[in-house]
């Protein structure tokens, strides 16, 4: 009798310790297969030890936990596994497994892509399925992938019933059976908080040893973070201080003086609308100045290494392009700024940093945020001014949240897919490049015979997986869906949409503005990859640019709204965090980014990057032609630029948690009306 009990007690855990096993085998094949083919060069076998055997401890813990509760139930069931009982078995542990197959081999992908653990970016794309569905549909072969998930999921299903089914255990003892796996779990699960998980300097081999279960779950349930709590920060008082002094730097007049000590049970109202005002600045200009019509064109992963013009070459180091359309208009006619970056590797930072000249603070951005309804823009600067203005975007207006971001915030209109009733060509994003610049030419020839100026903004969605496009625009076959491919594409569709343009009567009056929402990938060994973030900045038209000519000065997203408003030359009032890139005396270039949860500045040839758990690294060197060195404690030139970084980002934090990133109008000063 003891004999039969003990089978038995032995065969109620083997069902689910199959399963563990199974899964645990399967996360590990995956992992090995990742760092077999992303991991870095020069990674030596003591690290790659440490990497595995820390991700192997996250497997195990992430598998007991995602068993319990088949262990639970095979552990209190006294009825034997029968009828309804089975098939409603057998149905949940093929669906897990279904479920299971289909994270991993989606993991994989994912990492091919962004060098990446699930982040914001898998947890992002799961709110905007139709999008996300036809992408995979049309980007991999998605109904192989989908029967080897089933495949799998069958095999594991029928293996453990076959060899393993559970069967009820008789006598006592049920209590302690169901808490022990549960309880097992708890305890491994506690043990993560111990584990150092960021232990490499190389950013790639920290994610090689996270698993994509706990990332992903970190992901979205740190949307929202108290950033005086999770990030390095200086105290308010001396952050807006520090604050100040840097925005001080990039010109103007402050509205008022600093604000007084903070209160002792924290700011209130008053202290807040204080703080506000003394950032607030009148940046000069001259009031009977043109007012120019602006076009800016944010154009989708369009990265400065595609270009020609920006120094693109071979893997033998022979001059390259992509764009050959748009190097002749820069090298000819642009004013090209080479030395710029993007805020991040999502286009809601690229909306924030170009539109906003607002830093991309931890989380998400503010465009996913709740209280963007009433943030400070370029369209608002230039309505302020009695502009008129619309937004172009070749999506739906729901995705990434930006109608919720263009409408309240200063654009009078949104056009967006719907809008479009015959388009040429649609993506499993929207519709084609040049769809957009046709309707856009439409639009911007009917405002300016309104007789008023206007701001009219484009977002392009072509240059994006499954880099499809239609055919007879450039040589390559559309349905080798290839990057570089798209990459041509979206080119001929800007010299099109040029060669359009100068033949309208607005040519001679518009400040036209190419930018990169952000670069095509992710890619080198800082924390943020700050290399990979280099984008395009261009201005075009001979309103602004009589002559071509080349900038170097260092500059970000946040830059571009600032320059844009100083090549107009007309007064206004600002809280932007950026600097107009051609002001003599704006101080030092600087760059202000994000990467999943860290967020860095780039000042002085120093990368200062905070993490979560107020983790602070550093680089010096740069940016051009070589790799940043990691520092192993901060220089006094890193202190510096750590402590600028500190205090941008907690104002900016402060701003917009207590909406307050707008300019008072209470403040403005009135701008004079143009000369006829």
């Amino acid at each position: 009798m003891a004999k039969s009990s003990q089978v038995e007690t032995r065969r109620w855990w083997a069902f689910p310790l199959f399963h563990a096993l199974a899964l645990l085998v399967l996360a590990s094949g995956l992992r090995v297969g990742l760092v077999a083919a992303f991991q870095p060069d020069g990674l030596g076998w003591a690290e790659l030890g440490s990497t595995l055997l820390r991700g192997w401890w996250v497997d195990v813990v992430v598998t007991a936990v995602v068993v319990s509760p088949l262990a639970w139930w095979c552990a209190w069931r006294r009825q034997p596994w029968t009828g309804a009982a089975r098939a409603l078995l057998v149905g949940g542990v093929g669906l897990a497994w279904f479920v299971q197959a289909f994270l991993f081999i989606s993991e994989g992908y994912f990492f091919d892509e962004f060098l990446s653990r699930f982040n914001t970016v898998a947890i992002d794309y799961l709110i905007y399925p139709t999008e996300v569905v036809t992408n995979l549909w049309e980007s991999y072969p998605l109904v192989r992938l989908i029967l080897g998930c089933a495949v799998v999921a069958g095999a594991v299903t029928w293996g453990s019933l076959r060899w393993f089914g559970p069967v009820v255990e008789a006598g006592p003892g049920r209590w302690r059976r169901v808490s022990a796996w549960p309880g097992a779990a708890l305890v491994l699960g506690g043990s993560l908080a111990a584990l150092d998980l960021k232990f490499s300097r190389e950013r790639v081999v920290n994610e090689l040893a996270m698993n994509g279960a706990v990332s992903g779950l970190s992901a979205a349930w740190s949307r929202n973070l108290p950033y005086d709590v999770f990030y390095a920060t200086l105290p308010r008082d001396q952050a807006y201080a520090v604050a100040r002094e840097a925005l001080g730097r990039q010109g103007g007049e402050f509205s008022a003086p600093p604000p007084p000590p903070e209160p002792p049970g924290g700011p209130d109202e008053a202290w807040w609308e204080a703080a506000r005002a003394s950032l607030q600045r009148r940046i000069p200009g001259d009031p009977n100045r043109p007012q120019l019509n602006v076009c800016v064109l944010l154009e989708e992963s369009l990265g400065s290494e595609f270009f020609g013009a920006l120094g693109r070459k071979t893997k033998k180091g022979k001059p390259d392009t992509l764009t050959p359309r748009m190097d002749r208009l820069m090298l000819e006619e642009g004013l090209v700024f080479d030395h710029v970056y993007a805020d991040g590797n999502r286009t809601i930072r690229g909306f924030e940093g170009v539109f906003s000249s607002f830093p991309p603070l931890p989380g998400d951005s503010i465009l996913a945020r709740d209280r963007t309804e009433n943030v400070e823009t370029l369209a608002r600067v230039l309505k302020r001014d009695g502009y008129q203005s619309l937004f172009l975007y070749g999506g739906h207006g729901t995705f990434d949240f930006i109608k919720s971001y263009v409408v309240p915030n200063g654009w009078d209109r949104l056009i967006e897919q719907g809008d479009f009733e015959k388009p040429v060509f649609t993506t499993a994003w929207g519709v084609s490049d040049e769809d957009l610049y046709n309707r856009g030419l439409e639009e911007m020839r009917a405002l300016h015979q309104s007789g008023q100026p206007f701001l009219v903004s484009f977002m392009t969605v072509s240059n994006h997986l499954p880099f499809s496009y239609p055919a007879g625009r450039i040589a390559e076959d559309p349905a080798a869906r290839s990057r570089k491919h798209a990459v041509k594409y979206a080119d001929w569709a800007l010299g099109d949409f040029f060669e359009k343009a100068k033949k309208e009567a607005f040519w001679q009056d518009t400040v036209f503005v190419v930018v990169a929402d952000h670069g095509a990938r992710v890619y080198g060994s800082q924390t943020i990859p700050l290399k990979s973030y280099e984008i395009p900045f261009v201005v075009l038209g001979p309103a602004a640019v009589p002559q071509a000519r080349r900038v170097s000065e260092l500059g970000c997203q946040l830059d571009v709204a600032p320059t844009l408003l100083g090549l107009i030359g007309r007064p206004y009032d600002s809280l932007f965090f950026g600097r107009d890139l051609l002001r003599e005396g704006s101080g030092p270039g600087r760059v202000l980014m994000h990467h999943n949860r860290s967020i860095g500045i780039y000042e002085a040839e120093r990368l200062v990057v905070f993490g979560l758990n107020q983790q602070t690294a550093a680089w010096q060197g740069g940016l051009k032609g070589q790799e940043l060195a990691p520092l192993s404690a901060l220089d006094a030139a890193a202190e510096a630029t750590a402590r600028q970084g500190m205090a941008l980002f907690r104002v900016a934090d402060d701003l917009y948690l207590q909406r307050r990133y707008r300019v008072s109008p209470r403040t403005l000063a009135p701008v004079a009306a143009a000369a006829p």
